[in-house]
């Protein structure tokens, strides 16, 4: 396995460098299997939702899935970014909230213990179950 960075996957995803690009395209046509992190996920949506691109929520939603349809990625909980991109398309929250409440949903379940909540001041966030303005 091989893990990538934010710039390797944005020169993969957006093909729109004539030196990076084509080298990026070869990491994923390798056999090994690519991590892609939470935090490389989360930037690269941040990044693509930013002045510079301009991405849209459907086509952020889109890159999501098409990463889970490429063959050799693989997340750090592949579930966590699976429920995240759904609350993502239900909700108003941003890509990288609705991660954060799934993966420490993850957390707690690892160690046995429930979810409170999970604490935020973020308004579109609070449209997420399990989210709570601290009070």
């Amino acid at each position: 396995m091989i893990a990538v960075d934010a710039n390797v996957l944005l020169r993969y995803l957006l093909d729109d460098d004539i030196e990076q690009s084509p080298r990026a395209a070869r990491l994923f046509r390798r056999d090994d299997g690519i991590l892609v992190t939470d935090v490389v996920l989360a930037e690269t949506l941040w990044t693509l939702a930013g002045r510079k691109y301009r991405a849209s929520r459907t086509d952020l939603a889109a890159v999501v899935d098409s990463l889970f349809r490429e063959p050799v990625v693989e997340f750090e909980d592949r579930q966590a970014v699976w429920g995240a991109l759904g609350d993502f398309e239900a909700t108003a929250a941003d890509f990288q909230d609705a991660l954060l409440l799934h993966k420490a949903r993850s957390v707690a379940e690892r160690a046995q213990e429930p979810l409170s909540a999970l604490y935020t001041f973020d308004v579109a966030a609070l449209e997420l179950d399990g989210a709570k303005r601290p009070v």
